[in-house]
C-alpha cells in the first residue's frame, strides 16, 4: 500500500527513521515501515540509552559478554555494532535499489570525543571497517573539529552523517568540508543533519518576550528554507552531492500540527529523519507536496525581523549545539553507566 512516505520519495525526499532498538529488528518492524517507504535508519546515543538502559532486551547479553571478559566499553560497541548491522542488512535491498544513494543506518562516534579531531578520524574509520557494509554513515558532531574530521573521511571513503547542525554558517561549512574530501578523490555518501524543532523551542521563548508571538513556529522553518537555497547553490552540477537532511523534526509544541516539520520540508534531493511516533502520524494524516521552496522571501523577511528585534540567532543557535553535545555526552554517559550495572546484576 501507497503511503504519504512514498509520495514525499516520488518529490525526491527520503524519509528515514529515526530510531532503532533489538525489537524493532527482530520483530520485523523495520521491514514493516520499509514496505510503508522509508529508506534509511539514524541513530544517536539517546536512542540506544532508550534502547540498552531502560529496557532488559538486552541483559542476558550482557551477562554472558560480561562472563567472556568484555568490558563496558567492548559491551556498548557489540551491541550497538549488532544493532546498526542488522538494520544495514535489511535496509541492503533498498541500497542496491537506489544504486547506493539510499538505504543508509548511521551509527555515531563517541561523542566525548566531539572536540578531538583526530581521534574521531582514528575511530570512525575504525567502526566504518568493522561494520563493513556500504550503507552505513559514521555520525560525526558538526564541531569545529568535527567539520575539519568530516573532509579526512570522506577523502578517505568513509560515509558521514555530519550531525547537530544548527547555524546556516555551521551548514555552509559542513557541505564546504564535504566537497574539499571529494576535491581529494573521496567518492563516499554523506547528509548534513540540520535540527530543527529545537531552534523553535529556544526561538519562541524569546520571541514571546519581545511580543512577537505571530513568529512563533516559523523560524526553525524558515532557516531551512534559506539553508535549502544555500545547498542548490553549493551543489549545483556537483557530481558528488552532500544531501541535507532535516533532524529533530518531532513537533516539540504541542499547539503545532504533530506534522508540522515534515509536511513543511519537502523537497528534492533532501532527507527528513523522524521519530516513530510523528512518522505515524504522517502516514496517517500527513500530506505530501513540494513545500520546501514556498515562501522563501517570507522566511528572509522574518528572519530579518527577528534581528530587528534584538534576537541573535547564531548566539541561540551556538548554545542549541553546546546543549546538544552535553545533551549526547550525558546520554553516552548513562548508558555506559547503566550498562556496568548490569554486568555487576
Amino acid at each position: 500500500m501507497r503511503t504519504s512516505i512514498h509520495e514525499a520519495f516520488d518529490l525526491g525526499q527520503s524519509i528515514w527513521l529515526d530510531y532503532i532498538s533489538k525489537e524493532l529488528i527482530s520483530s520485523g518492524g523495520l521491514e514493516k515501515w520499509i514496505n510503508n517507504g522509508v529508506t534509511g535508519v539514524t541513530t544517536n546515543p539517546s536512542i540506544f540509552e532508550n534502547a540498552i538502559a531502560k529496557t532488559s532486551d538486552y541483559d542476558s547479553e550482557i551477562a554472558e559478554l560480561s562472563k567472556s571478559g568484555k568490558t563496558t566499553a567492548e559491551i556498548y560497541e557489540v551491541l550497538t555494532l549488532q544493532e546498526v548491522g542488522a538494520a544495514a542488512d535489511i535496509l541492503r535491498p533498498v541500497y542496491d535499489k537506489t544504486n547506493g544513494k539510499d538505504g543508509f543506518v548511521s551509527l555515531e562516534v563517541n561523542p566525548l570525543l566531539a572536540s578531538d579531531r583526530d581521534t574521531t578520524i582514528s575511530e570512525a574509520k575504525r567502526l566504518f571497517a568493522a561494520l563493513n557494509r556500504k550503507n552505513v554513515m559514521i555520525k560525526i558532531p558538526a564541531t569545529p573539529e568535527g567539520i575539519s574530521a568530516l573532509t579526512e573521511c570522506i577523502a578517505s571513503n568513509v560515509n558521514v552523517n555530519s550531525t547537530l547542525i544548527f547555524s546556516h554558517e555551521q551548514y555552509v561549512n559542513v557541505a564546504k568540508a564535504y566537497l574539499e574530501g571529494i576535491k581529494r578523490g573521496g567518492r563516499a555518501e554523506s547528509v548534513a543533519s540540520v535540527f530543527v524543532s529545537r531552534v523553535d523551542t529556544a526561538v519562541d521563548k524569546l520571541l514571546a518576550e519581545k511580543g512577537k508571538t505571530e513568529l512563533c513556529g516559523h523560524i526553525a522553518i524558515d532557516g531551512i528554507k534559506l539553508m535549502y537555497q544555500e545547498f542548490k547553490k553549493l551543489f549545483a552540477g556537483a557530481e558528488c552531492v552532500q544531501r541535507p537532511l532535516w533532524a529533530s523534526t518531532g513537533t516539540k509544541n504541542k499547539a503545532y500540527s504533530d506534522v508540522l516539520y515534515v509536511e513543511t520540508l519537502i523537497g528534492p534531493r533532501t532527507v527528513n529523519t523522524v521519530p516513530p511516533a510523528t512518522l505515524e502520524a504522517f502516514v496517517n494524516h500527513g500530506k505530501a507536496s513540494l513545500t520546501l521552496e514556498q515562501g522563501t522571501d517570507t522566511a528572509k523577511s522574518e528572519l530579518d525581523t527577528l534581528a530587528a528585534v534584538g534576537i541573535d540567532i547564531n548566539a541561540v543557535c551556538a548554545k542549541l549545539l553546546a546543549d546538544g553535545l552535553k545533551s549526547f555526552n550525558a546520554a553516552f554517559e548513562s548508558l555506559m553507566s547503566s550498562i556496568e550495572q548490569k554486568k555487576g546484576a
